[in-house]
């Protein structure tokens, strides 16, 4: 059972179908006056397509605020990377030679990067984990430069405060892993802020990379065999798209772990910390619909979150043998049981 807030979103099903197999641009050519976005996810449609949905219908409520409906009078070419970062750059540049109105780069840094390095004249709208200014997708946050902007959900510098609520919920907590995308952009800059952030609590760390996901089993087994008690995942779509796997090798090698995303409670890990995934594609959306009526992205301030929830699973933490202390179930915005 779930106890929380439902935001409503409609269900857009013909959306997946079609999603699935892309639709021609040819035929959106006939119709010159429809402006196009293009939708590029490092996503895969044909298996993560239901667990997408909410997603997408945030994206398209968006859109629809601001007057503008798929099939109506707008139309969109998606393109999906299936998990694979390094199709992203020629997925990014197919959409830029079809001359689309704007390109919405979702699925995290590597899709914002691949669309900035496509096109210097399309505008540009992103979700980034990391810095936007850092990263170099943008100058200020507050006037953008260039074609860029979007939402900065910061997710990455929030792992330490996963990592105290993790030394909340176990007691005497003295080891904890970190599991990275090895070729994630953002994976140096998060192991360093961790490296910096236990050394200061006396906490011992250790870093498990993966490269792809046929690396977990064997990352989850050293973590057990290095005395880890506790597990932090980097808040990486190649994780999210992964995250049934996850959080079933979590469960089995009884390791309580703490995650950048509600999705992942939901599919019964332990608990999350972090902005809402929807709101963020809800924003794009907006966005989207305001450059399609003729806003610059320039003069559009990058998006941060005002809200984070901390989302506990009580029947994962009862199999791992953890009570939740008051000082942590006072902060619960959300009970999975």
């Amino acid at each position: 059972m779930i106890k929380r807030y439902s935001y409503q979103r409609r269900e857009f099903i013909t959306l997946i179908g079609a999603s699935a197999v892309g639709w021609p641009f040819g035929a959106y050519a006939q119709h010159p006056p429809t402006p196009v976005i293009g939708f590029i996810s490092s996503s895969t449609p044909s298996r993560d397509a239901a667990e997408f949905t909410p997603l997408l219908n945030a994206f398209h409520e968006g859109l629809n605020e601001g007057g503008y409906v798929e099939g109506r009078n707008v139309a969109i070419e998606y393109r999906w990377a299936g998990g694979r970062y390094d199709r992203l750059p020629a997925l990014a540049a197919d959409l830029a030679r079809l001359g689309v109105k704007l390109i919405a780069a979702t699925g995290g840094l590597p899709s914002a990067l691949a669309a900035k390095a496509a096109t210097n004249t399309i505008p540009i709208l992103f979700i980034a984990g990391g810095d936007p200014v850092q990263f170099g997708l943008v100058t200020s946050l507050s006037r953008p430069s260039d074609n860029a902007t979007g939402v900065g959900v910061y997710t990455t510098d929030l792992a330490l405060k996963r990592l105290e609520l993790l030394r909340r919920l176990i007691p005497g907590l003295a080891t904890v892993a970190l599991l990275v995308n090895a070729d994630s952009n953002v994976a140096k800059f998060e192991s360093q802020l961790m490296e910096h952030g236990t050394r200061s609590l006396g906490l011992k760390l250790l870093v498990l990379e993966a490269h792809v996901e046929n690396d977990f089993e064997a990352e989850f087994a050293l973590a057990v065999q290095q005395g880890a008690e506790a597990l932090l995942v980097s808040a990486d779509p190649f994780f999210t798209n992964r995250r049934i796997q996850l959080t079933a090798l979590a469960a089995r090698h009884k390791l309580p772990t703490c995650y950048p995303w509600r999705e992942y409670v939901k599919e019964g890990g332990l608990m999350s910390y972090g902005p809402t995934l929807a709101w963020a594609y809800h924003q794009l959306g907006l966005y989207a619909s305001r450059i399609l009526s003729g806003a610059k992205p320039s003069d559009l301030p990058v998006q941060l979150p005002t809200r984070f929830e901390l989302v506990v699973n009580l029947k994962t933490a009862k199999a791992l043998g953890l009570t939740v202390p008051p000082i942590v179930l006072v902060s619960i915005d959300e009970f999975i049981e």
